[in-house]
């Protein structure tokens, strides 16, 4: 099995062009992703950190460099591919849970297996361990609408995992939650690789929330500007690390 869950080298992405300015959103990004590792991905307004993701996510096309999930090279995929890949490949968690309000939550964890058509006892059963894995059981048979937010996103995370992806990609995924909510799903991102060997890519402007990762990438500028890796420091060490960075920079804003 491939180590690393993602390889980023030389990734470059410009918009514009002919009578238009050029705009270079990345400017040579490189970097990898063990398999299993939680990591932050910081940086100012403006700085690239969308499109990054964007690109991973094969929303966006690189003009240039190269972005490898889980061994597979994304370059030349098809738009059927690429939607298969990132259905097959990836979860996603989003600001928003973007939950089905018509199903319940247990039909939404449910649903990227049922369209991948696994077998039925195979989908209880991977339903029902994730979501005793983030505390969501007792709500797999509510509706969303019946669920508190901190709840939601809870199910939007056991989604994203429970067709075991290649690489989980987190926008914002504490931006809408009270800091109760924020620390439990975090506490909780932070334990899937322990249990699944989720391997968790997490863009945030929030100090707080990428103190819970154990790396955090800077970028200003669309480029790499410096990494903290957490080792063996307490969160609240690694957090006044990130604060300090985050200063130097300019700050995080979203």
């Amino acid at each position: 099995m491939n180590d690393t869950a993602l390889s980023v080298v030389g990734l470059e992405k410009t918009y514009g062009g002919g009578l238009a300015a050029q705009t270079r959103a990345l400017d040579g990004i490189s970097f990898d992703v063990p398999r299993g590792q939680f990591l932050a991905i910081m940086g100012p307004s403006g700085s690239g950190k969308s499109t990054l993701l964007n690109c991973i996510a094969t929303i966006d096309r690189p003009t240039a460099g190269t972005i490898s999930v889980g061994g597979q090279n994304l370059a030349g995929l098809r738009p059927h591919a690429r939607a298969d890949f990132r259905r097959e490949r990836l979860g996603f968690v989003f600001q928003d849970a973007n939950l089905l309000d018509t199903l319940t939550c247990r039909e939404n964890i449910a649903l990227p297996l049922a369209i991948g058509h696994v077998r039925p006892a195979e989908i209880r059963e991977r339903v029902e361990s994730i979501a005793a894995t983030l505390n969501v059981a007792d709500t797999l048979d509510k509706f969303p609408y019946q669920c508190s937010g901190g709840q939601r996103q809870r199910v939007a995370a056991a989604r994203a995992v429970v067709t075991r992806p290649a690489l989980v990609l987190a926008d914002e995924p504490t931006g809408s939650l009270d800091s109760k909510n924020a620390r439990i799903l975090l506490e909780q991102l932070a334990s899937l690789h322990e249990s699944y060997g989720a391997s968790i890519l997490m863009v945030t402007h929030d100090a707080y929330a990428a103190s819970f990762t154990e790396r955090v990438l800077f970028i200003r500028d669309g480029r790499l500007f410096t990494e903290l890796v957490r080792g063996d420091a307490a969160r609240t060490a690694f957090f006044e690390q990130i604060v300090s960075v985050t200063r130097t920079i300019g700050g995080a804003d979203a």
